[in-house]
């Protein structure tokens, strides 16, 4: 793994606006998709389309990643902030997957995504949740 790993902060419908206020603070690009313009918005209620499915700012020192979608259920303290590590091989995140679920939760299988990444979510023994990524080369 040769990227840190990134904070990814969840939001309950205010993403686009504490991503946009973060953007004025600390500068950068800020990328917003929101679930009407994805890919997986046929999965979605009509009634969540204007929720950010994914955002990103990036200001060269640091990436914050954010969503309006928790993956967890309801939105309280200690599930609005996971860590992201963006893997290099097959082998890494496969390893990771399995180290970092063992006694903890699965909480979604490693798996292709339509965005074209092998992407899981898991909770550690510890109470960490983690995202684990492997982009298609």
């Amino acid at each position: 793994m040769k990227k840190p790993a990134q904070p990814y902060l969840h939001f309950q419908d205010n993403c686009k606006e504490a991503m946009q206020f973060y953007q004025e603070l600390f500068g950068g690009e800020l990328e917003i998709m929101r679930i009407g313009e994805s890919p997986a918005k046929e999965h979605f209620p009509e009634n969540l389309h204007d929720q950010i499915l994914h955002s990103t700012l990036s200001n060269g020192a640091f990436n914050i990643m954010a969503s309006d979608m928790c993956g967890q259920g309801d939105l309280k303290q200690g599930n609005s902030v996971e860590l992201s590590l963006d893997c290099d091989s097959k082998e890494e995140i496969d390893h990771l997957y399995q180290k970092l679920s063992e006694g903890g939760q699965i909480v979604q299988e490693l798996q292709p995504q339509f965005w074209g990444a092998l992407f899981a979510m898991v909770i550690d023994r510890f109470g960490v949740r983690w995202m684990l990524s492997l982009e298609k080369p």
